[in-house]
This record gives structure tokens, sequence and C-alpha cells, in this order.
């Protein structure tokens, strides 16, 4: 069961996953038929138009008429990354041997949220870094930091945290400003976490060029498996704007444990899983083929709130407060 659920978020969620676009000849390499290649592919492909409330077909009538055969690569580049945009979508991105475009507004314009600075002279002592994630004991709460799920998670150390952690009031979980990476590695951390077995959240995939061309609803489970030591006490996951794609995946698992509290800002999504195509001229495009929903329904790709809301005031910084991190301790006193 395990491996299964590895594999299958694996396969969803990694960024470089290819999936080349087939053709019965070789297509012509011009700047129409690239943008055509692009326009064609995301509309019979892409998941998110009717959730995002766009309209693909008027899209193509404001850039199709700005594509000329005679313009320059940075010129078409510079169109199809606008039109991409449009999508707010940051699985969606166009790479070429000169510039990637991606899309960076699920944060932009909040607020930070977070200071590694402000936690290392104020609130971590001699912290220890186990494997790829730093840890410590802050006020009888054990504290661990995650910053990226490229990050490999091992046993081991999820073994070392669970016994150094034994006996405290709770754990605090710090994945803000983790913009994911190996789902794996979330599973891995979470099955630490699991009571029992429980429906996580549940993915329907785009398998066909109409609208409403969706696989049937495939539910993801997950439960405590082998003999390794759990985690038993009270947790708070930390999140801001930068949590995002398997970090988004991550939250949306812990938040149906009843000892899992998420306090911090929303997430910054990413719910898609990502897969990608070659246009003619060789630049390759990833965008997102699945929707995925939490157990009560809700579409994740925009962003999971958290259960409290607490931003990081500019007064406690001056004096050196991580507002978020206190809030989280107060909840485990």
């Amino acid at each position: 069961m395990k491996k299964i659920l590895y594999i299958k978020l694996i396969l969803t969620l990694c960024f470089i996953s290819c999936e080349d676009a087939f053709f019965s000849e070789d297509p012509a390499n011009d700047p129409v038929n690239n943008f055509e290649t692009l326009w064609n592919t995301m509309n019979d492909r892409y998941v998110f138009f009717d959730y995002k409330g766009i309209d693909w077909d008027s899209i193509y009538q404001i850039y199709r008429p700005q594509i000329q055969n005679t313009m320059t690569d940075q010129a078409l580049f510079d169109v199809m990354e606008e039109m991409l945009g449009l999508l707010r979508d940051g699985h969606v991105n166009l790479r070429s041997g000169f510039d990637v475009s991606f899309y960076d507004g699920f944060y932009k314009g909040h607020p930070e949220n977070f200071d590694f600075q402000l936690l290392e002279e104020n609130y971590l002592g001699n912290y220890k870094i186990t494997g790829s994630l730093i840890n410590d004991i802050i006020d009888s709460v054990g504290y661990i930091r995650y910053r990226s799920f490229n990050l490999p998670i091992r046993e081991n150390d999820l073994d070392f945290l669970v016994n150094r952690f034994k006996g405290l009031k709770g754990i605090i979980i710090d994945v803000r400003n983790n913009e994911g990476g190996d789902p794996a590695n979330a599973y891995r951390f979470v099955e630490r976490i699991a009571d029992q077995r429980r429906h996580i959240y549940t993915t329907k995939y785009k398998n066909g060029p109409g609208k409403n061309d969706f696989t049937v609803s495939d539910k993801a489970f997950i439960e405590p498996t082998g003999d390794h030591p759990r985690f038993h006490q009270k947790i708070v996951l930390l999140t801001n704007r930068k949590s995002y794609s398997a970090t988004n995946f991550f939250t949306a698992m812990l938040r149906v444990f009843p000892n899992v509290t998420v306090i911090g800002d929303q997430t910054g999504g990413g719910g898609g899983a990502p897969v990608g195509y070659e246009l003619p001229n060789g630049w390759a495009c990833n965008f997102s083929t699945s929707i995925t929903y939490l157990p009560d329904g809700f579409i994740i790709e925009d962003g999971i709130p958290p259960d409290i809301r607490v931003d990081m005031s500019t007064q406690d910084k001056l004096i050196g407060k991580d507002t978020i991190l206190e809030r989280a301790l107060s909840e485990l006193d």
C-alpha cells in the first residue's frame, strides 16, 4: 500500500515529468504553429479553466493576432509567457534555452510571515540538524523546521525525533517557505503522525480533450505502517503563502488528523499534477492535469486556509518575536 501511494503521488507531482506530444509527421517549426500547439494542448488537457473562471477561447482571440512568423524567438516567448500567466498556476511554466517562465502570484502582495534569522537568533539555541530536519526544544515543545521536500527524510531521522520529543507538550512543524519537492517525503513524515487509516484527499485526472473528460475520482488514504515509533502529541503546523506544491499536499494530509492545528497564512496552493510536453521548436511546457479535493470537497489548487490565521507583526519582529510561532506555543501550552 505504501509503495503504491508513493508512486502515485510521485508520478503526479514531479515537476520534471515528461510526456511528449505525438505527431504523425514533423510539425512546422514556426511561431504560428508553435503558438497553436501550445494553445490547443492547453485547451484539451489543462484542468482548471472552469474552476478559475477562465475563457480560453477569448484568450486565443487576444493573443493569436500578436503572432507572426517573422517575430523573434524572444518576442514569441514573451507572448506565450504573458498568456500562460493568466492561468495563475505555479505548475504551469514554459522553458526555452534562454528563459523560464513561471507564475509567482500566489505569494506576491502577501506578508512574508517567515524570518529564519529571527528564529535562529531568538528561539533556536544549540539546535540539531538531523538529516534535512532542523530541530530543537522550545519551552518544552519540540520544533521541526523542514525547508524543502526535495531534501530526503530518512526513517532513522524520524526515529531520532520521535524519541527526542517523547513526553513533551507538543510538536511544531514549520514548513513556511517550503516550496515543495518530492511527495514521498511528505508521506514518510505523515505516516509517523497517522493514528489510523484515514481518507486524506480525492483526485481526478483529465483523460480526454472534452471539458468533462476526467477519470473516476480516486480516494487516497494513509495509515500507520510497520513498527516505527510515532508522534502522539498535539501538533501545530506553521504555513505561509510560500508553502507550495508538495507542501500544499502535506498540509492537506495533516489537517485530517484531530490532533493537528494549522496556524499562519493560507498555503500557496499547487494542487494539480503537472505533466510536460515539447513544442515543435523544442521548448518545454508543464501544466496541471488533475484536480485534488479535501475529503469535504474543497479544491486545494489555490491553497488551504489555516485553522488559526496569524501574521507576523512588525512590532514583534522589532523585538525579536515570531508572532506565528508564539501563537503556536500558546496553543500547545
